[in-house]
C-alpha cells in the first residue's frame, strides 16, 4: 500500500471516528459536515474529498463486509454444504470486530433510524459472486436453477435482520451481534439446500 493510500485511509478513519462520537452525542441530523471536519482536524474541502455524505460514514462499515464474506466463503471446505458455508462465513465476518470497534458505530447509527432499511451487507458484484460460489457447491447452473440465488438472498436478508435487531437492542447485553446474526441465519439452514450428492448442513458453528 502506497503512502498516499495509507494517508487516505487514515483520514477516512479519523472522519468516521469523529462522526460517530458526534452523532451519538448530538444526534445524526444535528451534526454538520463542518463539525465533523473540525473534530477530525481537517478542512471542509478535505472532508468532501473523502466523504460524499454523512450517510456514507454510517453505511460504509456494513458495505465493506461484502468482499470479506466472499473471501470467507471461498476459504470454506469444498465439501461443506452451501447453506452452512454461507452462514459460517457471514457469522465469521460478524465476529471479526470487537465490541470497542462496533459499539460506537451502533450508538451513532441509532440516531439515524431512517437509514435502518438501507443496512445492506453486500454490493451487487459481491452478491453475484456469492451466487456463483453457491451454485458450485450445489452442483447446478444458476442460470437454470433458482436455488443458489434464492439461498444467497435469504441468507443475506437473515443476516441483515440480525444486524437491525442488534442495532435496536443495545440494552440487551445478551443480544450481541454474533448472537443476533447466528439466530437469524439458523432459521434459513435446511436440507432443501443440499447439493446434488445429498450432503446436508449441520449448523452454523464451525
Amino acid at each position: 500500500m502506497s503512502l498516499r493510500e495509507r494517508q487516505r485511509l487514515q483520514v477516512r478513519a479519523d472522519l468516521q471516528r469523529a462522526a460517530f462520537e458526534l452523532f451519538a452525542r448530538d444526534g445524526f441530523d444535528a451534526v454538520t459536515t463542518e463539525q465533523i471536519a473540525a473534530a477530525a482536524g481537517v478542512s471542509p474541502s478535505t472532508y468532501f474529498r473523502h466523504v460524499r455524505s454523512k450517510e456514507d460514514l454510517l453505511l460504509e462499515p456494513v458495505h465493506e463486509g461484502g468482499a470479506g464474506i466472499v473471501a470467507l466463503v471461498e476459504q470454506r471446505p469444498g465439501s461443506e454444504p452451501a447453506d452452512a458455508a454461507l452462514a459460517r462465513a457471514i457469522l465469521a465476518r460478524s465476529t471479526a470486530l470487537t465490541a470497542a470497534e462496533i459499539d460506537p458505530w451502533r450508538a451513532a447509527f441509532r440516531t439515524a433510524p431512517h437509514l435502518m432499511d438501507r443496512v445492506t451487507l453486500i454490493a451487487p458484484e459481491h452478491r453475484s459472486r456469492l451466487v456463483e460460489l453457491t451454485a458450485q457447491r450445489m452442483g447446478c447452473d444458476p442460470e437454470i436453477d433458482s436455488r443458489p440465488g434464492l439461498l444467497v438472498h435469504l441468507m443475506l436478508a437473515a443476516a441483515e435482520f440480525g444486524y437491525r435487531q442488534w442495532i435496536r437492542s443495545p440494552q440487551n447485553r445478551g443480544a450481541s451481534l454474533p448472537v443476533c446474526v447466528e439466530g437469524a441465519l439458523t432459521a434459513v439452514l435446511h436440507p432443501r439446500w443440499a447439493s446434488a450428492d445429498g450432503v446436508e448442513s449441520e449448523g452454523v458453528e464451525s
